[in-house]
């Protein structure tokens, strides 16, 4: 891989593999996930527009017409993390993480249908079934089973593989200036909507919530963790196909697992662990799919070309 791609792929890594851990932290002291959200997306947007202003970075203007266009990004987005974060509410770390790493194998039958990308080889179906198989294996095992947490990762799979396809696309076809601008759009209505979903839905409980030190700090480091999150996000999905992301967000979320063993109450059991640690290897081993070749030119198409290459050399 190209330089930029490695500093993508690490930089998304580490940001992906703490940010799991701090939002379950923040949504514990903080019982108000819609408020938290809030605060992650105006922190990013704000931070991009200051350093923009004072040339820090480059920031794409504001334009109508870019506005336009990462609206769906936006509500993509929003969906997955919000259904991302009110699992973590209902069900634990590793109940999260196992079923992300099923969602390869639909992503990646979505890109050949859609994105143009060739079907995984052997090798890839045989670690993209692994997951799968390791996932179910691990429902079936876990002694932390809460079937409202299920509901939820349900709502937030479906949620997240149109998130995955979609942002791709628009990665791929909307141009900006710099990844700067991506995050930038990006964040602006995300804030906005927030803000609305927010206002509706948790001001009693703001209200009415004594704040603390610890709750404070959580909060301020999900939201720094929230500008970089942003920033590597985007700048890995530019990089690599929305299968490979995902694949790439999957693996990482080892170092998640190791973290919240470390500092959790809510864990899988070992047979559980155990599943879990194979989604993760089968992920590793899985290898990106190309695009497709363009198909060959009709025989009509042919004679058309050499038609026109013959009058323009005359």
């Amino acid at each position: 891989m190209a330089l930029v791609t490695w500093f993508a792929v690490l930089g998304y890594g580490a940001c992906s593999s703490l940010m799991l851990i701090v939002n379950k932290v923040a949504v514990n002291l903080l019982p108000a996930p819609s408020f938290v959200l809030l605060l992650q997306f105006f922190c990013s947007w704000f931070a991009v527009k200051v350093c923009g202003l004072g040339g820090c970075i480059v920031v794409d203007k504001l334009e109508r017409k870019k506005l336009l266009a990462f609206l769906p990004v936006s509500l993509a987005f929003l969906a997955a993390v919000f259904a991302n974060i009110k699992t973590l509410q209902f069900a634990n770390v590793e109940t999260f993480i196992v079923f992300r790493a099923s969602t390869p194998l639909t992503i990646s039958i979505c890109e050949w249908l859609c994105l143009g990308r060739e079907l995984p080889g052997l090798r890839s179906t045989l670690c993209l079934v692994t997951l799968l198989l390791a996932a179910i294996a691990y429902v079936l095992t876990d002694a932390q089973f809460q079937v409202y947490g299920y509901v939820w990762v349900g709502v937030w799979y479906v949620i997240f593989c149109f998130d995955q396809l979609y942002i791709k696309y628009a990665v791929d076809s909307v141009e900006v200036e710099s990844n700067w601008g991506r995050v930038f759009y990006t964040n602006l209505w995300a804030c906005m909507i927030a803000g609305c979903i927010a206002g509706a839905t948790e001001p009693a409980t703001l209200r009415t919530f004594h704040w603390t030190w610890q709750s404070g700090g959580a909060l301020a480091v999900s939201c720094a963790l929230g500008v970089a999150m942003s920033y590597f996000a985007f700048l890995c999905r530019a990089q690599v196909s929305a299968t490979h992301f995902t694949v790439i967000g999957n693996v990482c979320k080892l170092l998640t697992v190791l973290i919240n063993v470390c500092i959790w109450d809510k864990h899988a059991t070992p047979m559980g662990l155990g599943f879990l640690f194979l989604c993760l290897v089968a992920a590793f081993l899985y290898k990106p799919s190309p695009k497709r070749a363009p198909p060959p030119p009709l025989p009509e198409q042919e004679a058309l070309v050499q038609e026109e290459e013959q009058s323009g050399g005359s």
